[in-house]
């Protein structure tokens, strides 16, 4: 299958919409509101043919005995994930990578205390992650280092032979997104995006309801990732070098639509069934970053370099609309004082399901259901692999759960040699939209068609199975005063 990548940039009214200016490195780079003629996508090779090599979706790896994980990144996200995967059977943390060696010592510290080995330590060299991931002592990558390294890393991990697993989101730019699927399926790599909240308890009890046709045909989903990043955004202490900040300071778009975006669209069967079409997007100003900064800068002159304009908008709107006529709308604003939200809203025929705001509501018509039907609710629909590994997921933690569940899943699926929940289209999907939006942004919330990364093979595709029909048999350490006890699940 062919899928030409310059019909990706189609954008409605082209007619009226005048002569657009920029050039074709600016759609990746830190200027995006230089947004690139149509005409000016056509040239080059980077957006020529991708030819689908092999489909990724629904790909069973060999099954993998013990999964040797080398873990790059141990700064916000990557101790916790050393802590949940000491957790799991039938894994071994062989590397651990970081610029600065202190924080390697620190996870170090906390497979010590799990009673477990010493992990091979690569630090103070920003390369030594290439070194890791030539081991021969690991198979599997876990990825979570700043948003620009993560397509590089997971590229060079998966052309030397192994599976990979990143943080969100996996792509900045439509190029990087086209090198993950092209590098998955000539490698035949796994290539998962870590999205933890497809794994939340609420989103797999409603994943599950709609495979069981509950709430009829599902026609409209809502997703957002609302939540107030300002405090940790201009923190000197929380991101290293304050690389989250700088990445909202050049680029007006969703910048992170992964986390509500990805359980809608399981729920939708987006790439297993149906396919984005064209989305539309629109932007508030920033009425808050620019000024934060300079109030900053009068009293710290370390601020400075971000007391400047061209921060994104305060509130991104995208909206969605897939090839079978269904809509999503997605939000993004990480500046309000507002309650944190996912909304993960899913409406069908038949019902409709909404997280946020809380509490978590269903219904069938004009009334939510009371707590006794949502009793009733969590013990008809609850599914397996929450009935299997949830009460341990909530002591182990991670966002409540979700991430240990996540872990345990891909560990479980890399064991069993069983495809993954989350393929390399999904990586490479979810993440566009970052791109996709600040394009339609720059050019008056223009349309713009989405790319089929799976170059047509979504008609064919099998919808997300999480019944655990196979495997399921995978067993989680359990920490009890002190000492480590087995339970096997």
């Amino acid at each position: 299958m062919k899928s030409n990548r310059r019909s990706f940039f189609k954008v409605a009214g082209i007619a009226t919409a005048g002569i657009f200016s920029g050039s074709l490195p600016s759609f990746g780079s830190n200027e995006p509101r230089k947004a690139p003629s149509p005409l000016e996508l056509t040239h080059g090779d980077a957006y020529g043919m991708h030819t689908r090599t092999f489909n990724m979706s629904g790909f069973a790896a060999p099954k993998i005995e013990t999964v040797r994980i080398g873990v790059i990144g141990l700064g916000m996200r990557g101790p916790g994930a050393v802590e949940r995967m000491s957790n799991i059977e039938g894994v071994e943390i062989r590397a651990l990578c970081d610029i600065r060696p202190e924080r390697v010592a620190r996870a170090q510290e906390i497979l010590s205390s799990a009673g477990l080995p010493e992990a091979r330590a690569y630090e103070g060299n920003v390369d030594a992650w290439k070194e890791l991931c030539t081991s021969d002592e690991i198979d599997t990558v876990y990825i979570c280092t700043p948003w620009n390294l993560h397509t590089p890393m997971a590229l060079f991990a998966m052309e030397n032979g192994k599976h990979t697993a990143t943080e969100v989101p996996a792509a900045t730019t439509l190029e990087e997104a086209w090198q993950l699927v092209e590098t998955s399926e000539k490698t035949r790599k796994h290539c998962m995006m870590l999205e933890n909240c497809c794994y939340d308890f609420f989103e797999l009890l409603t994943l599950n309801m709609a495979r069981q046709g509950f709430f009829g045909e599902l026609t409209h989903a809502e997703a957002a990732y609302i939540h107030d990043l300002r405090q940790l955004n201009f923190s000197k202490n929380a991101y290293y070098k304050m690389w989250r900040l700088k990445e909202n300071q050049h680029r007006n778009g969703n910048l992170y639509p992964t986390h509500g975006l990805g359980p809608v669209c399981q729920a939708l069967d987006i790439n297993r069934g149906d396919r984005m079409d064209y989305l539309t997007s629109m932007s508030s100003n920033d009425f808050q970053l620019a000024k934060m900064a300079v109030d900053l800068a009068k009293e710290d002159p370390f601020y400075n370099e971000f007391a400047t304009e061209g921060y994104r908008g305060n509130m991104n709107t995208t909206l969605v609309r897939s090839e079978k006529g269904k809509t999503i709308m997605i939000q993004h604003d990480t500046t309000s004082p507002r309650p944190y939200s996912r909304i993960h809203l899913i409406s069908g025929t038949k019902g409709i399901a909404s997280k946020w705001p809380e509490p978590e509501r269903i219904a069938q018509g004009h009334e939510w259901f009371n707590e006794i039907q949502m009793a009733e609710i969590q013990e008809q629909y609850t599914p397996e692999i929450v009935r299997r590994v949830g009460e341990m997921a909530k002591k182990i933690g991670g966002h409540g759960g979700m991430d240990f569940i996540m872990d345990w899943r891909l560990i479980d699926c890399l064991h069993n040699g069983i495809p993954l929940d989350q393929d390399v289209y999904d990586a490479a999907l979810w993440s566009s939209i970052a791109p996709l939006s600040a394009w339609s942004v720059a050019n008056r919330s223009n349309s713009i068609d989405v790319p089929d990364f799976t170059c047509g093979s979504y008609k064919s595709n099998h919808p997300v199975d999480i019944s655990l029909s196979a495997g399921g048999n995978t067993g989680v350490r359990t920490i009890v005063e002190g000492s480590r006890n087995q339970l096997v699940i």
